[in-house]
């Protein structure tokens, strides 16, 4: 990750000053204006990252260079600098458009933090459009395995093929609805993509739902209701969990994959519709179709074109473009700033078998972001199934590994070791300099310097 290119618009030479020598320490690109008017030319000239915005400047008020910079094409972040007792104005400028703010007197260490916090959440914001508008024909897609490249492949083949039936199989959660929407979008961008979960309606209301009904077809059909099938006509239906329709809609489904045609519920008339039919299911049809709990000839008739989804476990690779993709989408979706994930967070994610797949992955980070908005995630605060933290058997019986002070203990001592390891690491990495060692560990400047205080390795434990 690149380091952050940072202007500083402020009137005040010696806290300027001050900040240009602390933030270079740091590895940043600092450039200075004292005036609004210079500090719009410096933007235009320097093209920085991060702004550090005073709300009082000598020709302009802070809240006049927020609007400008709201105009420009591709403004750069901005972090509003408020003195003590003017925090309200400070926030004022955030719900205006600014993405931070700071108070003075303020922490050294605080700032740098902020800064790298917002930096990062920058270029993650603009990887993750990057990749989407690489992967504009498939969107949601995302990965670099051997198992999603070739599953990228064939949405792009099927997609263009004249196939009107596909089948999707693949366990809950492995994103099947996005592979639906990416099939569709490849030929069909703007016709109609229709969907409908099977396990979600009665069987009487599914009818109704799928092919419409007459008014008064059945009690409280007070007006002609138009169906799904008539509303997809000319795109794409898509019918999550199709091993949940019963026999009879199953047959009825299969005459209008034959005939192209269909009559609403207590309607007298044929209805023509030309759809392209995607259904998916987490179950064996093939073996729920011999065993005769699934219309055989409804199976044969989907799986022209079958497509199968593997599950996150086996394309374990793409978990860290996930995590970053969900992180950025998850914190704009609370406006809030995103997790940090560190080396060590990562790598357990990534060990983690995911039986809920991608959803179980999306669910937790979305869990993560509400409770740690901004914050850097330890292992710690993962869930205990992924943290490792649970059940032991002992002597055949099942015992917390927190309820034995042995294990407690050695525990301790082994996060105590690994977590020295790591640090001295890092410094080494960064000859010495808290701040890369710091960027290195994915936690702030300041909590590395608790975390060293905490481990002795202050002084000469470096």
């Amino acid at each position: 990750m690149r380091k952050p290119n940072v202007l500083i618009i402020d009137d005040e030479e010696n806290l300027v000053s001050s900040l240009i020598f602390s933030l270079e320490e740091e590895g940043m690109i600092v450039h200075s204006a004292g005036t609004g008017k210079d500090g719009l030319a410096a933007i235009d000239a320097k093209t920085p990252d991060i702004v550090l915005l005073d709300l009082k400047l000598p020709d302009q008020s802070g809240f006049d260079i927020l609007d400008t910079i709201k105009t420009m094409a591709a403004p750069p972040t901005t972090i509003m600098i408020s003195a003590h007792g003017d925090t309200r104005a400070a926030v004022e400028a955030v719900k205006k458009g600014a993405q931070d703010y700071i108070t003075k007197p303020f922490d050294l260490d605080e700032l740098i933090h902020l800064i790298q916090r917002n930096h990062q959440h920058r270029q993650l914001s603009e990887e993750v459009a990057y990749r989407r508008e690489q992967d504009a024909d498939a969107p949601g897609l995302i990965g670099n395995s051997e198992a999603m490249r070739a599953l990228l492949q064939q949405v792009e083949r099927i997609g263009n093929s004249s196939a009107r039936n596909i089948l999707l199989l693949g366990p809950s959660g492995s994103g099947k609805t996005v592979i639906a929407k990416a099939l569709h979008s490849v030929k069909d961008k703007g016709a109609p993509f229709v969907s409908v979960n099977c396990a979600s309606l009665s069987e009487s209301l599914l009818e109704a739902e799928l092919f419409g009904a007459e008014k008064g077809a059945y009690t409280g059909a007070d007006k002609r209701r138009t169906g799904l099938v008539e509303l997809a006509n000319g795109g794409t239906l898509f019918l999550d969990e199709i091993g949940e329709l019963s026999l009879p809609l199953q047959a009825k489904f299969l005459t209008f994959l034959e005939t192209h045609s269909f009559r609403s519920v207590g309607g007298q008339f044929e209805i023509e519709a030309d759809i392209r039919v995607i259904a998916a299911s987490n179950r064996d049809l093939q073996a729920e179709a011999q065993s005769g709990a699934f219309r055989e000839d409804l199976f044969y008739r989907l799986n022209i074109m079958p497509l199968v989804i593997p599950c996150l476990a086996d394309r374990k690779e793409d978990i860290p473009l996930l995590v970053t993709e969900f992180s950025i989408d998850l914190a704009l979706q609370e406006g809030c700033s995103p997790i940090i994930i560190p080396t060590e967070t990562l790598s357990l994610l990534c060990e983690y078998q995911w039986p809920g797949n991608v959803r179980e992955l999306r669910n937790t980070l979305e869990r993560l972001t509400i409770l740690h908005a901004g914050e850097t995630v330890s292992p710690m605060q993962l869930p205990p199934e992924i943290a490792g933290i649970g059940k032991v058997q002992v002597a055949g019986s099942s015992q917390s590994a927190f309820n034995d002070p042995a294990t407690e203990n050695s525990l301790a001592d082994e996060i105590f070791k690994l977590e020295a390891e790591r640090i001295r690491e890092a410094l080494l990495q960064s000859h010495g300099r808290k701040g890369d060692a710091a960027n290195y560990l994915g936690i702030s400047r300041h909590a590395l310097k608790r975390r060293m205080q905490k481990l002795g390795l202050t002084g000469g434990g470096l």
